[in-house]
Formats: C-alpha cells, sequence, structure tokens
C-alpha cells in the first residue's frame, strides 16, 4: 500500500509471521514484500565478467529477469497472480479471463488494440480460476484452461501486456515520486539538520552504506573529511542493482516453515518445513525450489558464488509510514510496525543500522530465540547466520557509536517521498497504530523491538537435499 512506501501495508503480519497470507487459507509467502516504489529502474538481469558479479532484476532473488518483456518490474508484476502461495491462480489465462470483466477493460483495450481481449475461453474457465494453483486436480498443469493455439497466444499477449501495465504505473510519479528531503536537498530546496547531514556523511563514510546504497557521490569519507562536491546524479536511486547476502539468522516468525501439510486442495507449500533454507540468487541460478527458470544455462555455474544473497533494494521510502504513525520506531510516540530484509527478522530502522554496525562484534554461535543469559537479542546478541556462505564482510564491525548510528536513521528518514509534494493516496490506512510504554515494556524501543515476540528457533534438520544437494552444490556444504 502507499502508506507504507508499497511494501507490507499490516503492523501485525510485519510484527510477527512476515509472510503475507495469499488468497487460499493457510497459505503465505516466504519473503517480505519488496517495496515496489523505483523498482521500475533496475535493469534486465546480467553477469558482469569482468567484476564476477550479478545486477538487475526483481524479487529479492532477481528472479524476474526482464528476458522476455525486457522489464524486471513487468515480469515481477506478473508473478503474484499466479504464485501458489499468493493470488494463486492456476493458470496465466485466468489475468486475461478477469480482464475481460473487468470496468477497465475499454481502456485496456484502448491501450493495447480493440479485439485484444477477445478470447474463446471454455465454460469451465471460471471453475478452474477459482481452484487455488497447484491443486492436486491439476496433476501439474500449468495450463489447465484448455484454450486453442490461436486463443493460448492472445492471452499470453495479455498477460505481458497486463504486466507492462503495471510496470508503467510503478514508473509514475504516483509511485516513483523522487520528492522526498533529500531530493529537495539535492535541488538546493532544503537544507539538512545537523542530525541529518552527519548521517548523510556516516552514510557515505564510516557507516560504508553507498558502498551499496549508491546515492551519486563517492564513499570514501574518513573522519573530518566533508564531501562538498554536487551529486554526480541527480536522482540517485540507492541501490547498486546488486546482490548480497548480510548475515541475516533464520526466522523462526516467518510463515513458510509451518506449511508442511496438504491444504484443502492437496496443495503443500513447504514439504521441508526447517530444513528448507533460502539461498537467495543462489536457488534461482539453479532453477531451484520456490524460485524460477534460470533463462541462462551458463549462469548455473556461479550458482556457489551467490548462495545466499539477496536483491540491494532502493533505500528510498524504507521509513515512509501513514500519517497517524509519523515513524517506524517504538517508543512513546505511536509507530507503525515495518519488517526489514528478506526475512523480516529486523524490525526498526535501529536495529538495521545496528546490524551492519555489530553483527560480527556480537556474534554467537546459536539461533534466534537461544541468545546467552546476560545478553539481549539484537542488541548485544546476534544469532549465526542462515547461510553462512558468502557473507559481506565490508558491514559487521563498523565502530560506529550509537548516536551516530541515530544520525545514520535520521538521514534515511530524508529519503521519504512526500516532502516536496503530497505522495498519492498516502491516506488510505484504516488500521491502528502501535503503541507501548517505556516506562513498563523493556521492549519499547527502536534496539529491543519486536522482541517480545521472539520465538525459539527448533532443533534444525539439515538442509534438504532437494535445496542444498541441488548441483552444483553449496561451497562449503550448508548444514
Amino acid at each position: 500500500m502507499p502508506y507504507a512506501g508499497f511494501s507490507g501495508p499490516i503492523p501485525s503480519v510485519n510484527l510477527t509471521m512476515v509472510a503475507y497470507p495469499g488468497t487460499a487459507h493457510f497459505r503465505a509467502g516466504k519473503r517480505t514484500p519488496q517495496r515496489h516504489a523505483y523498482a521500475p529502474f533496475f535493469p534486465v538481469l546480467q553477469y558482469n565478467q569482468t567484476q564476477g558479479l550479478f545486477f538487475g532484476g526483481n524479487f529479492w532473488d532477481s528472479r524476474a529477469t526482464g528476458f522476455l518483456l525486457r522489464s524486471p518490474d513487468a515480469e515481477q508484476a506478473q508473478s503474484p497472480p499466479v504464485d501458489t502461495q499468493e493470488m494463486g491462480f492456476p493458470d496465466t489465462a485466468c489475468v486475461a479471463f478477469r480482464l475481460t470483466t473487468a470496468a477497465y477493460r475499454p481502456l485496456f483495450e484502448l491501450v493495447w488494440g480493440a479485439g485484444s481481449l477477445d478470447i474463446k475461453f471454455p465454460r469451465n474457465t471460471e471453475a478452474i480460476c477459482d481452484t487455488p494453483g497447484g491443486a492436486s486436480r491439476f496433476h501439474g498443469s500449468a495450463t489447465p484452461i484448455d484454450l486453442t493455439p490461436e486463443d493460448r497466444t492472445k492471452a499470453n499477449d495479455v498477460y505481458g501486456h497486463w504486466g507492462q501495465s503495471v510496470d508503467s504505473y510503478e514508473q509514475s510519479v504516483q509511485v516513483s515520486a523522487f520528492s522526498s528531503k533529500f531530493d529537495a536537498f539535492l535541488a538546493g530546496k532544503y537544507k539538512l539538520t545537523a542530525d541529518e547531514m552527519a548521517g548523510f556523511e556516516l552514510f557515505n563514510g564510516k557507516g560504508n552504506c553507498n558502498s551499496c546504497h549508491l546515492d551519486g557521490r563517492g564513499t570514501t569519507l574518513k573522519p573530518n573529511q566533508h564531501d562538498t562536491s554536487s551529486a554526480a546524479t541527480v536522482n540517485p536511486l540507492f541501490t547498486c542493482f546488486g546482490s548480497a547476502n548480510e548475515g541475516l539468522p533464520l526466522n523462526p516468525r516467518n510463515a513458510f516453515y509451518y506449511q508442511t501439510m496438504p491444504d484443502s486442495v492437496g496443495f503443500i507449500g513447504n514439504p521441508y518445513g526447517f530444513g528448507y533454507r533460502d539461498l537467495g540468487l543462489g536457488t534461482f541460478l539453479r532453477s531451484g525450489f520456490g524460485s524460477g527458470p534460470n533463462p541462462n544455462s551458463s549462469w548455473k555455474q556461479s550458482a556457489p558464488s551467490v548462495d545466499g544473497q539477496m536483491q540491494v533494494s532502493s533505500a528510498r521510502d524504507v521509513a515512509m509510514t501513514p500519517a497517524q504513525c509519523p515513524t517506524t520506531e517504538a517508543g512513546s510516540t505511536p509507530y507503525f510496525q515495518k519488517a526489514f530484509f528478506h526475512n523480516g527478522y529486523i524490525k526498526s530502522l535501529k536495529q538495521l543500522v545496528h546490524f551492519y554496525n555489530t553483527r560480527d562484534k556480537f556474534a554467537y554461535p546459536v539461533t534466534s530465540g537461544h541468545c546467552p543469559p546476560g545478553t539481549v537479542e539484537k542488541v548485544t546478541c546476534w544469532p549465526m547466520p542462515e547461510v553462512k556462505n558468502n557473507i559481506d564482510m565490508t558491514t559487521g564491525n563498523l565502530g560506529l557509536t550509537d548516536k551516530e548510528e541515530n544520525q545514520i536513521v535520521a538521514f534515511l528518514q530524508t529519503l521519504t517521498d512526500g516532502f516536496t509534494r503530497p505522495y498519492p493516496n498516502v491516506d488510505t490506512f484504516t488500521g491502528t497504530c502501535m503503541t507501548c510504554n517505556p516506562t513498563t515494556d523493556p521492549n519499547c524501543s527502536p534496539s529491543r523491538q519486536g522482541n517480545g515476540s521472539l520465538i525459539p528457533t527448533p532443533p534444525l534438520p539439515s538442509c534438504a537435499s532437494a535445496i542444498c544437494g541441488v548441483t552444483p552444490v553449496p561451497s562449503p556444504p550448508i548444514p
């Protein structure tokens, strides 16, 4: 929803199960929803042979490559309607079928051509589209709607055009607005406060944030240095379009781990339970479980070098909240609970910066919910990474003070759209802000936010062979 920067819109879900429920009961996704704003600017996924790195695509694992439509964002838009864990259509043609009766059908045909939705659907199409994808009655078929070759081609075209339409909206100023305090600062129309400016310089220096979340300036500031140059990019996206494994612990709150039994139509969301490991880009390059087909067979050999890596999202709108819940940070004022990173383990921007700052300083060989006595999880104890391979070592022990962490948070808040002009539809939140009392609740602070909802990780079985045993296998092996 717009009020959350087009990310997870329900505070209680962000606090607990993390992965959002789908249209089929008892199904949920496996990761936090990424923000849609600025996603259209990611390029088609490519492998840079000189650097040995992947850049582009959409989704946490970059599986929306953009190979077919030449737009990763358009291909990302195509996925949720047919994702078994989300909207759950059993056939991509269901999108075209629904459009034939949509109120905006005339507008769609105005853009994509008269007659583009003239498809002869069989009488049982409604019943098929009302049945969740993955149902045993379909016997694994991804095209249960019986269409002629001509109509199947037309339905595929509609599916592509629908994705391109969503991409056009997300690329517009309705979503990707470039209307933040930082944009005004670049235009010389806003002066950053002392804390915001200090956070900006830390972002580009000691915090090393700018090495991935590029802002159009250098990233080599040393103590007492100040960058007075003009920005090389006047609309920076605060991403390098690449991927990284930041070493997040496994989050046992993720609903995906518990979808181990057949549902009412015989579908099992996660037959591996806690044997599932999210290898991110590595799983996609292997065309593995829960991802998508890798369109370039030559990339598969690189899978072990990217296991655990997730896309570097834009930092823009990371702090966006509804007006009545003016912050993401717990404390004496009402706040909007968000979930950060791919598995939602981090619950505040303060925790996010503290994790980058102290991940290695306070590392313990335990899983979440089992930090040693005398430590506080997410404050003086970081459980071990879910995937220990390919961890980004440019962060983890930055030496930032508590004040400096807070200053980086202050800078991140300047990236929220809606400062130079109102952000469209940001006032649509009808839920309830979260509140807590710092004098009675030890977890009512940005540092310990969400700790009251921690649950102990159960004993973990070995990584399922269907994930960690697919060639080329992870190196070193993932337990």
